[in-house]
């Protein structure tokens, strides 16, 4: 039994500090990479359950990539797993960001390297348009009105009318709790 646990802590902390250093591009970008190693090679929660975590993980405070690294290993393997998976996830940009802030004036005026972040923006954009289709794709296999006229809506929304991101996610939240009192109500 314990030597079960500390692979599983290994386990954690190995793909936590994976993910977290090869992770580029803010914390959605972290859920195709959780929903890789969690959920299709470990398969320790489903993708509903992914996403319930993504939804809670975005909605706490906090960076949305350490919250979402915490819920997970919470999920595996209780407190001492997300305080694990916690500390695997910050440990990787901390130790980037103090390497580049002591070498700031050189990575600055360095053209290789702002090429390699140029690059490096086109893979991000590709991993968060393969994020929103998996979304999607979920919302739809949920049958609901609601949720999926909230998708266009909320592009419309942003990006059309210039409604704040956090106005929306606020709007949309409200509309989900009552539809799920209204179908409780229904149910009682």
């Amino acid at each position: 039994m314990l030597r079960h646990r500390i692979k599983i802590y290994v386990w954690l902390l190995a793909v936590n500090l994976f993910i977290s250093a090869f992770t580029f591009g803010g914390g959605y970008i972290v859920v195709p990479m959780v929903r890789r190693f969690f959920v299709e090679r470990k398969r320790y929660f489903t993708e509903e359950d992914l996403i319930d975590m993504a939804a809670v993980a975005q909605s706490t405070p906090g960076a949305i990539a350490v919250n979402l690294s915490a819920l997970a290993g919470y999920r595996v393997a209780g407190i001492a797993g997300a305080l694990l998976s916690c500390f695997a996830a910050v440990m990787p940009p901390l130790v980037i960001l103090t390497f580049l802030s002591a070498f700031y004036t050189a990575f600055v005026s360095n053209t290789i390297l702002a090429a390699v972040l140029k690059g490096m923006e086109a893979g991000v954009t590709a991993l968060m348009v393969d994020l929103i289709v998996d979304m999607c794709t979920l919302i739809g296999k949920k049958k609901s009105f609601l949720l999926s006229a909230m998708i266009p809506l909320s592009f419309l929304a942003n990006f059309v009318w210039g409604i704040n991101v956090a106005l929306i996610l606020s709007f949309c939240s409200l509309l989900c709790i009552i539809q799920m009192l209204w179908k409780k109500g229904e149910h009682a």
